[in-house]
């Protein structure tokens, strides 16, 4: 079993979910000073910021022998590694070539990219970024493609390769 975490933000996501943190922040700050019209905002936005936290953005990946398993603080999810066809690195020019434009449905920003990448050429794929380089593209057949940002992209790729884990059995 081997666990890699989300991959450290890059600095253009760094800025921009420091910038979404903000927002929370002055409106406390405006509760504190007596405002309470700052109340709901604050709530909502708090609210909104842990659900991101806790059900969005992945904590890890958690390679098995049989199951990638997709771990976070309030779920796990397993994707059967037969079901996995090929994995990559991938560039960001490569993979604009291969997809073209794309549109995200889910999150963007606040700690990453989380949710469905919906791609000119590919459909839909699943995403979990948490930079704007070091891609790992995950092949799964007739299920919907992974993109995800993981720690030690190299080692990731090498140890969920489909042809690794059948020479391992």
């Amino acid at each position: 079993m081997r666990r890699y975490r989300l991959a450290r933000m890059s600095p253009v996501i760094r800025v921009l979910t420091v910038v979404l943190l903000i927002l929370p922040a002055a409106f406390l700050a405006g509760m504190l000073t007596g405002r309470n019209e700052f109340v709901g905002p604050f709530v909502v936005i708090s609210a909104i910021y842990a659900w991101v936290w806790f059900r969005f953005r992945p904590g890890a990946f958690v390679i098995h022998p049989d199951v990638l398993e997709v771990v976070w603080p309030l779920k796990r999810r397993e994707v059967s590694r037969q079901s996995i066809l090929s994995v990559r690195q991938v560039d960001a020019k490569t993979l604009r070539t291969e997809i073209g434009w794309g549109a995200r449905v889910g999150v963007g920003g606040l700690w990453g990219g989380f949710g469905w990448l919906w791609t000119k050429r590919r459909g839909v794929v699943q995403m979990y970024i948490s930079r704007t380089d070091q891609f790992v593209w995950i092949e799964r057949g007739h299920e919907r493609p992974w993109l995800v940002t993981r720690e030690r992209p190299d080692e990731f790729v090498h140890e969920l390769s489909p042809i690794r884990s059948s020479a391992a059995q």
